[in-house]
């Protein structure tokens, strides 16, 4: 690029910052800058596009066209060629608009036939705000130059937008960061819960995107990039000794930090008329919208590299971070794009509830989440974009919806939804003590899910008979390296101590598939879920299991010992990992430690095949536990992390309780105690339909064992029973209508 170029596109960012520093407000702002556009750029017509919603852009300011047609002229997302820019993100540029694909005519704007088109998206890391466009009758093709000036300005007009220029008299634009939003989410923790917004990463907020000098300015950005590649050296020459993968990571930051190209890209920007810091930004949106582009997983993690360390340049560059003197409120709703389960349990138990822009309702953060009792709601598009600190914010755990700054009778009516959720504990509370007995006398056992000695105490407040299920897994999870086998030990002692004599079943490491543990290399499988995981890690690495089997036992003092292998998918499995406990009891004995007095050994069901092993199984198995979010995806073929094809299958279906009956039949035959474990259980519904089935222990979170223990008092087991038999016999899919109308009738 020539140096006279250079100068014609800083003096336009000149002008538009003169602009942007007059005395005019909001529609005169816009309208003044749409004006110098096409003045600078020598062309008839200059329009900005806005969007009023997800699916609507609006005409919120001309130069050329009908000013009657501002804020009357829409377009639908994908609709003329302004729309193509919207839906895309992709510049248009053409001599022969009319002609174009997708062109459309709007006669309302009083248009005449312009030949030459120009349309740049405006958009901030990722999100599109709008469109920017120029046209003239001249039938020309826009000069790259004039390209990359044209989104130079589209840029800078993103964060004035952001930043709330246009905001005022004429109302061209709503404020932002004021007005109620409503976030869809996916229900990932039940509960409702109201606080003030804290976010994890405060966003980097650029207030300077037009610099006068770009000398100054590139030397900044030279500055910042050597702070930046020190501070990579830093953490490569502390980690040198870590794990493969995590060195292969900050590999690929130095890669990027040290990149020619990046660099080169980004003094171009500020040559053109930009800060340093926009510069960068400008790079940043660049990869977050080809990230969303992008299928190859090697390559989204690349770009994410990429935006990870552009902000971390920023950061430096403008001195805002996670330490920006903001208290946190003393009723925070985390506020993050997403977040690991060791920095969520930082946090601890102090939030009242958690939003995440990413995550998956079987995520680790989920599980941290069940685990605190924390209502959390993931998959919320925008939240960190349109949150700002200290916002008052409600999180509605029983649909999956986040008000961020609701009205007043939005406030009242979660208010008192949540006190009626209030009472409802209240008097789940008066039945806590009482065993849950069905109106035809059976006896269903009830028992709760933990992973956190945080747990412990809901062992009493819930009415829970005993721990179902301990994971074990999160105590690995938490740490950045191995945990040692002391540690174990007095982890496990604590918990049995606080159950006091009641049972606890642990459960051995549980990781692969979506829980990857931070200093273990993760392989690189096409399905994890279908892979190396849980008891097959233990069986590949002997020495992590036998640490794990020798801290229970130690832990245990002589006392009574369950132990449960996760994720067994034939006999033979099971049969060599009692092997490792025969052979650990065996070593402990020869050291002389105190041995439990008794040890049960058990097996997780979370794959068809082990319902289908041979009877010897059933007789040699202690107990078998029913892993219900496993087994259902894979009776279904239905990833239970995948929101499309998730929920399109039913736990009531017909094929799936027969599949349970018939469990229930094979465990009956040899005496083996049974148990279902897993989100169903703890739904009220779902856990009677399973008991008429037959099953007698049900393992939840503690929180769920109220509402299903009620439910279980109401029903007669032999009643229902019957109602799953007709409307088996009648050839349904499900029978939830079926049951639904019991339950509704009693």
């Amino acid at each position: 690029m020539s140096e006279t170029t250079e100068t014609e596109s800083r003096r336009l960012l000149g002008r538009l910052r003169e602009a942007l520093a007059g005395h005019d407000a909001g529609q005169a702002r816009l309208d003044s800058i749409t004006h110098l556009i096409a003045d600078s750029m020598g062309s008839q017509v200059c329009s900005i596009y806005l969007f009023r919603d997800a699916e609507t852009l609006e005409l919120c300011a001309t130069e050329g066209l009908n000013p009657e047609s501002v804020h009357e002229s829409r377009l639908r997302i994908g609709e003329g060629l302004v729309g193509r820019v919207a839906k895309t993100g992709k510049v248009v540029n053409t001599a022969d608009a009319p002609n174009a694909p997708g062109f459309r005519y709007m006669p309302e704007t009083g248009e005449e036939r312009y030949s030459s088109f120009l349309g740049v998206p405006v958009q901030r890391l990722g999100e599109m705000l709008g469109v920017l466009v120029v046209q003239s009758k001249e039938a020309r093709e826009f000069s790259s130059d004039a390209v990359y000036a044209l989104e130079v300005v589209a840029m800078v007009l993103a964060e004035m937008t952001e930043l709330g220029a246009f905001v005022g008299e004429g109302a061209a634009l709503s404020p932002l960061h004021q007005n109620p939003v409503l976030f869809k989410g996916v229900v990932a923790q039940e509960g409702v819960a109201e606080g003030h917004v804290w976010l994890h990463e405060p966003r980097v907020v650029v207030t300077n995107p037009i610099a006068d000098d770009p000398h100054r300015e590139s030397e900044r950005l030279n500055e910042a990039v050597d702070t930046l590649r020190v501070s990579v050296d830093e953490m490569l020459e502390m980690s040198k000794n870590g794990d493969k993968e995590q060195l292969q990571v900050l590999e690929a930051y130095r890669m990027f930090a040290n990149s020619k190209g990046w660099m080169r890209r980004m003094e171009e920007d500020i040559a053109r008329g930009l800060s340093a810091e926009a510069a960068v930004e400008k790079e940043q949106s660049l990869a977050r919208a080809r990230m969303g582009q992008v299928q190859d997983s090697y390559l989204r993690e690349r770009l994410s590299d990429l935006d990870d360390l552009s902000n971390r340049l920023l950061r430096i560059l403008t001195g805002q971070g996670k330490e920006t003197g903001a208290e946190m409120p003393a009723d925070p709703i985390l506020v993050a794009r997403n977040i690991g389960p060791g920095e969520l349990l930082e946090y601890g138990r102090g939030l009242k509830g958690i939003v995440l822009e990413e995550g998956a309702v079987s995520s680790h953060a989920a599980i941290v989440a069940r685990a605190l009792a924390i209502p959390l709601v993931v998959q919320t598009k925008r939240m960190t974009t349109e949150a700002l600190n200290g916002d008052y914010v409600v999180v509605d755990g029983e649909v999956g919806q986040v008000h961020l700054r609701p009205d007043d009778s939005v406030r009242s009516a979660l208010r008192d939804k949540m006190a009626m959720r209030a009472k409802a504990q209240e008097r789940y509370a008066s039945i806590r003590n009482s065993p849950a007995v069905t109106r035809d006398g059976q006896r269903v056992r009830m028992v709760m899910n933990a992973g956190l000695m945080a747990d412990l105490p809901s062992l009493e407040s819930s009415g829970a008979e005993g721990v179902g299920l301990f994971r074990t897994e999160l105590q690995f999870l938490a740490r950045s390296k191995m945990p040692r086998r002391g540690d174990l030990v007095t982890q496990y002692k604590c918990v049995l101590d606080a159950a006091k004599g009641k049972r606890v079943v642990f459960r051995t490491l549980d990781i692969g598939s979506d829980k990857v543990l931070p200093y273990m290399t993760p392989t690189d499988e096409p399905n994890p879920a279908m892979g190396w995981r849980a008891l097959r890690v233990g069986l590949d690495k002997p020495g992590m299991m036998r640490m794990q089997l020798q801290a229970m036992m130690r832990a245990a003092e002589g006392r009574e010992l369950s132990i449960m292998f996760p994720f067994v998918a034939q006999a033979d499995e099971f049969r060599m990992a009692r092997a490792e406990i025969d052979k650990t009891v065996e070593r402990e004995r020869r050291l002389g430690h105190l041995l439990p007095a008794r040890i049960d050994v058990g097996a997780m069901l979370e794959t068809p095949s082990l319902a289908f092993a041979p009877q010897k199984f059933f007789d040699e198995v202690d107990f078998i536990s029913i892993g219900g979010n496993d087994l259902k995806q894979f009776f279904f073929a239905a990833d239970r992390e995948n929101e499309r094809v998730r929920n399109r299958f039913d736990t009531l279906n017909v094929s799936f309780l027969s599949f349970i009956e018939r469990i229930v039949e094979r465990c009956d035959i040899s005496s083996t105690p049974l148990s279902f474990c897993g989100e169903d259980a703890g739904r009220p519904v779902e856990a009677v339909c399973f008991a008429a089935m037959g099953m007698r222990s049900l393992s939840m979170r503690p929180a769920s064992i109220g509402p299903v223990k009620s439910m279980l008092m109401k029903v007669d087991l032999d009643e229902l029973r019957s109602i799953i038999a007709g409307a088996r016999h009648r050839g349904v899919q499900s029978v939830r209508p079926a049951v639904t109308d019991y339950i509704r009738d009693l």
